[in-house]
This record gives structure tokens, sequence and C-alpha cells, in this order.
């Protein structure tokens, strides 16, 4: 061997002997398998990844097909029937889809001696038609009602206005769409003495609150939960 002018053999460039690859067997660099030995080992490891993560649920943007859509309802309420005599026709609003819409229904006039006493006998009756299930032409074209079958409706105790009504619940203790069904469906009856409102309180010595049949209440029955849609009375009737 020859000197190099740093004083190192010409054996291997780093002064190590010919067949040295610095205490590593010949075949490996790096500390990799050298060849088809590193590449089967980089699949494994892809293997071990995809099977790991294919144990969790992973969001997608692409829609999946979890069973058949929902059937479409199209809340169009059934022609109206001439009212035989004795009884007349009554608007009542009804549960379609997320909002409330009207339908007609042929019921018996209302009568009594006093307006007070007409006024509670069509509430009585209104709300009784709000509690029946709906006709077949109806439930069909989507319709229901959220009413409590046990709600009852009286007069107005001394000092409410005229024409308020106490029900036998509070009606912040109805469900939104329950109540929201009442105030419009007595908001739309000439006979109670409101137009798209209601005058109500519950059983107890509460001050009755007027509540408004809008626009907002049909679109969205679930305003009936907020606080304070009802403005207090205090005018006696």
């Amino acid at each position: 061997m020859t000197g190099q002018p740093d004083g190192r053999m010409t054996g291997q460039p780093d002064g190590r002997m010919a067949g040295e690859t610095g205490g590593r067997p010949a075949g490996e660099t790096g500390g990799r398998p050298a060849g088809g030995g590193w590449r089967r080992t980089a699949g494994a490891v892809a293997l071990l990844t995809l099977a790991a993560t294919g144990c969790g649920i992973r969001g997608t943007s692409v829609p999946v097909d979890a069973g058949g859509a929902p059937a479409r309802v199209s809340c169009k309420a059934p022609a109206d029937e001439a009212a035989p005599g004795g009884s007349t026709q009554a608007t009542l609003y009804l549960v379609c889809g997320s909002a409330l819409a009207q339908v007609r229904r042929t019921m018996p006039q209302a009568k009594g001696t006093a307006t007070a006493e007409v006024r509670l006998r069509t509430a009585r009756a209104l709300l009784r038609a709000l509690q029946q299930p709906p006709s077949p032409d109806e439930e069909k074209a989507g319709f229901s009602s959220a009413l409590p079958a046990d709600l009852k409706v009286e007069g107005p105790h001394p000092g409410d206005p005229a024409d308020a009504l106490r029900l036998s619940l509070p009606p912040d203790d109805l469900p939104s769409f329950a109540l929201a069904q009442l105030v419009c469906t007595y908001g739309a009856s000439p006979a109670l003495g409101r137009t798209h409102a209601a005058v109500l309180s519950g059983p107890d010595h509460t001050t009755p609150h007027r509540y408004d049949c809008s626009a907002d209440v049909l679109s969205n029955p679930d305003i009936a939960e907020h606080t304070g849609w009802g403005d207090t009375l205090t005018r006696k009737g």
C-alpha cells in the first residue's frame, strides 16, 4: 500500500480495510435492509397503517345511502265539503312537516243565549276537533296534531278580559306545536273575538296573555317556547 498525503492507507477512502462497512454486515447500508427486503418492510408498514385507520369511522363528503328516502307529503288540505244545516265550516291549524297548515272541518254550530256561552262552546268544540285524529285524507297529506287528549278549556275568571280562555294547563307547559295550533285555530274563529290571536291563561290566577298567530309562528311553531311570546293583558273586558 502507498501512503497518502494525509497519512491514511490506500485500502479504503476512510482508512477501513476492504470488506468492512463500519461494523455492519456486508449487504446493509444505513441500517435498512438492502434491495427487496427494504421494499417488503415498507409494504408491511403501509398495510398496518391502512388496517389501523380502517378501525374507526371517518367523515366523508359523499352522501351515504342508509336506507329508503323519507316519504314526501303534500300538506295539501282535502277539498271543502258543503256544511249541512245546523253546522258550519271551521278553520283548524294542524302540524304538517315542521310548520302549521290550515284545514277546513265541518262542525256543529255553537248555540247559546249569551255571547260568553257561545264563545266557550266554540272554544271547546275547536279543542275537541284538534284532539281528534286527522281524517284519512288529512293523514295521507301529512297532517297531524300535537294537542294533548286531556287538555280542557274554561271561560274567563273574574277580572279577566271577556274573551280570555283558561286552559287546564299553563299555556307555556304545552308542547310548542300544540300551543301554536291552539292559538292559530282560536285566532281564526270569529266567535272567539280575536283576529289572528288568542287570550289564554292556565287554571290558576295568573294574568292572561295575548298570543298572536303570526307568519313566524305558522312557519316556526317552536317560537312558542320563547318567553315573552304572549303579551300580558291587564285591561278588563
